[in-house]
């Protein structure tokens, strides 16, 4: 309409019809790629299904479904709602599908009630501080780059926040009210982060390798070699991703100068069109792909059986053409190797194998201390039912992400300093995730595995001399995970060479090689073409005139002692047949097999996934309270009262003010003179750490349960006053505080009558017992053959 300005206009169009364009025109570049790949993904698994594959044997068992039944984590924080820009309390569920639910409340959560947001976090970052997080808006946009600490455009309610943030997709904000706090939910974060950025499934033979590879050589046609960081979550992201690889800088260029306002506004407001595009790609990529798909699926089961009866022929056939461009690619492919890649092939694989190192080595020391408390245990007579908790919690120790971030941080050191930009490395993000997934089924299979030997010992033995049993298992569990965890790295070493090296290769190769491959299509029956590409062939030329010198260097590695790897030449494989036997049991139920109840407060208040109703036993606990150990407490601990973050001022002073009971006596007669409420007091108290602490209020409750009184009594006011003292006395307080509490004590010795002696002696036992320790000094002459006089409960509140 003429009301509205041309700008705008263009702006709402690029808005809605530049995505819709755009990912049309991708999916259908992409479409044809995955519909040639199809075909060569089912020839490569039905060949394997033939033929087999060998490879080393595990030493370690491996659990089906670990995390059957369970929760990861379930806690309150606070949430940051763009919609009217107020903090808001949310209960939050993290399920053992690691996509963040949030709620109202927990009842609403425990009623199966829909979340109000459910977070995939597939290609976010965790972030723990604003300047972390402003460092990355300022750079999301051009032309709006503000200056150096510049006012972000939220303001946080605590100093703890949780930001999760996406190239593209909606940022989401928490806080939180401590430190402690703020770390195991950015562990819980980082572990969502990284199970769903964990690629593809891998038991689907057939789409898992068609879809990466098309995505790789759509990207490669591109012009795009190398590492990608958006290659994570599910097929639907992924390609959502690919489109706004392009379409991104696009709506950035011809959007951004279009933004009014102050530069927090329009980075606001970037966010939001970002969002809203974003979601519509993922919304059009979605249909798209399921389409494309079932179309595929559609012509299996002929294309299978015509592999299975050409199959002889068909690898015939690909051995020839393989020859024919093996004599092209190679004296290429060999100089380019021997002059730009050998030289740096040990750099590289220092670089991974440092930090990787450490965090495996890391993860057997973090099972080894687990085991060695659980020995414990057994020497200071720890029961059966104790034992029972002890596996139960020990069983889920590869899941709990606040007690194996200790090893996940090793990993996070991997640099491949001036190596990145020669090897068009975009960022150790992927590798860095990858092998602390490997660590995670490791520690895994190692806890499993002890499980089942030791349930064995126990069925043969018994419980007696437990220690011992467990310490016999621990060894022989430890031996075959330095075995497993030797290879599982080797094989890392090698896959990540091969990532970084083979883009590299293709690269440089691919201008002189492509377009001479044409011409060996000739050589490919029709009725084979479908399963023989040549540029596949060629790719498959390319990796093997590189394997060997991948392999020569990894194998050089293993005999450096440094590393902890074990040669080659040292095969376990079958060395340990009646392990073996015990894959095929089911996993224990220790709190079963003990007798044992599970403990209160072990389940995650939440519904099962498909409606069955049942509750689900939490991996992580919640937030402990201060003074206790973080780092190793147990996996299944029972959960304590659910810890409520505040709603109201006077709740958040609560706090931030610690609160101290103190027990002062009064008699009954002089209850009327002490008034039940609240005053505002200035002075000091010394703690029972010698720590002086400010008194704000003091909030004074008479007790009316009747006693005998004495007959010389003090007021609770003057006991009160010589106890804390004013400001104007701080510098004498210690000599006041002495003196005014042996006064106090002399006048009630004094005044106690000695026929109820012993009964009165009881009761004020039990009253200081329960009293909190900074009264402990204040009370502690009155235990004993000492008389007391009806107490008066104290609420001291430090500032």
């Amino acid at each position: 309409t003429p009301l509205v300005c041309y700008g705008c206009f263009l702006t709402v169009c690029l808005s809605v019809c530049a995505p819709a364009a755009r990912t049309r025109g991708v999916m259908k570049e992409f479409s044809d790629v995955y519909e040639q790949q199809y075909p060569v993904a089912l020839f490569n698994s039905v060949r394997f299904e033939i033929e087999g594959g060998g490879g080393t044997q595990s030493q370690l068992l491996h659990r089906k479904d670990p995390l059957a039944g369970r929760s990861i984590f379930s806690g309150s924080l606070f949430q940051y709602l763009e919609e009217n820009r107020k903090w808001r309390n949310r209960f939050v569920s993290v399920p053992n599908s690691y996509i963040i639910s949030l709620y109202d409340s927990k009842a609403a959560h425990e009623r199966g009630l829909h979340p109000k947001v459910s977070i995939n976090c597939a290609g976010y970052k965790a972030l723990t501080s604003m300047e972390e997080y402003m460092e990355l808006i300022n750079s999301s946009l051009p032309d709006t780059k503000g200056k150096a600490g510049s006012n972000p455009f939220i303001k946080c309610a605590t100093q703890f926040p949780l930001i999760l943030w996406h190239p593209y997709a909606r940022h989401h904000y928490f806080c939180v009210m401590t430190e402690k706090e703020q770390k195991k939910w950015h562990a819980v974060l980082q572990d969502c982060i990284r199970h769903s950025n964990n690629g593809l499934p891998e038991d689907c033979t057939v789409q898992t390798p068609a879809f990466t590879d098309a995505v790789r050589l759509y990207r490669q046609a591109k012009g795009h070699y190398g590492t990608w960081d958006m290659m994570c979550g599910t097929p639907t992201q992924i390609l959502a991703n690919l489109v706004m690889e392009t379409l991104d800088p696009e709506l950035k260029n011809t959007i951004g100068p279009r933004l009014k306002g102050k530069i927090q506004q329009r980075q606001r407001n970037w966010m939001l069109i970002s969002d809203a595009v974003y979601r519509q790609v993922l919304s059009q990529t979605s249909g798209q792909y399921q389409a494309l798909v079932e179309a595929c699926e559609a012509q299996r089961a002929p294309l299978d059986a015509r592999l299975r009866t050409d199959m002889d022929q068909i690898i015939t056939s690909k051995e020839h053409v393989s020859s024919k461009i093996r004599a092209l690619v190679l004296p290429k492919a060999e100089q380019l190797l021997r002059n730009n890649v050998q030289p740096y092939i040990n750099s590289i694989l220092d670089a991974l194998m440092e930090p990787t190192s450490r965090g495996f080595s890391e993860v057997r020391d973090v099972f080894f201390r687990e085991l060695v408390e659980i020995s414990k245990n057994s020497i200071n007579g720890g029961g059966k039912e104790k034992l029972g908790d002890h596996m139960e919690r020990l069983s889920m120790l590869a899941f709990h992400p606040v007690k194996m971030q200790s090893c996940y941080e090793k990993v996070e050191q991997l640099n491949l300093e001036g190596l990145q930009q020669r090897f068009s490395v975009s960022s150790t993000s992927v590798f860095v995730n990858r092998a602390q997934i490997l660590m995670g089924e490791q520690m895994d299979n190692a806890v499993y595995t002890f499980e089942q030997i030791l349930n064995q010992s126990l069925e043969a033995k018994g419980e007696s001399d437990l220690c011992k049993t467990i310490q016999r298992c621990q060894d022989r569990v430890l031996k075959k995970y330095d075995y497993d965890s030797s290879t599982v790295r080797k094989k890392f070493f090698r896959e990540a060479l091969l990532q970084i090296i083979i883009p590299y290769m293709l690269q440089h190769l691919s201008p002189s090689c492509s377009p001479e491959l044409p011409r060996f299509k000739e050589l490919i029956f029709e009725d084979f073409s479908r399963f023989l590409l040549v540029e596949n062939v060629f790719e498959e030329v390319v990796l093997q005139s590189v394997t060997k010198d991948i392999m020569m260097a990894v194998k050089e590695a293993a005999v450096q002692r440094r590393h902890n790897l074990y040669r080659d030449s040292i095969i376990l494989s079958n060395s340990d047949p009646n392990l073996n036997l015990l894959g095929e049991t089911s996993p224990v139920d220790w709190t079963t097999k003990f007798g044992g109840d599970e403990p209160e407060g072990s389940f995650c208040g939440g519904m099962a996934e498909g409606g069955s109703g049942k509750k689900r036993r939490q991996v992580v606990s919640m937030i402990q309270l201060d003074g206790v150990p973080l780092p190793y407490e147990s996996c299944l601990e029972p959960l304590p009262p659910e810890p409520r973050s505040p709603d109201s001022v006077d709740e958040i002073r609560d706090l931030i003010n610690p609160v101290v009971e103190v027990v002062l006596p009064v008699s009954k007669e002089n209850q009327s003179d002490v008034a039940n409420g609240m005053k505002p007091v200035t002075g000091t108290i010394t703690m029972e750490d010698g720590v002086q602490e400010q008194i704000t209020h003091v909030t004074t409750m008479v007790d009316d349960v009747p006693r005998k009184s004495p007959q010389d009594k003090m007021s609770p006011q003057t006991i009160l006053q010589q106890l804390v003292g004013s400001k104007k006395q701080e510098a004498e307080k210690e000599h006041q505080e002495e003196a005014a509490i042996k006064n106090a004590i002399e006048e009630i010795e004094i005044a106690v009558q000695e026929d109820d002696r012993e009964r009165i002696a009881e009761v004020a036992k039990s009253d200081l017992e329960s009293s909190p320790p900074p009264a402990k000094d204040s009370s502690s002459h009155l235990n004993g053959e000492e008389k007391i006089i009806d107490p008066v409960d104290v609420e001291v509140i430090l500032a």
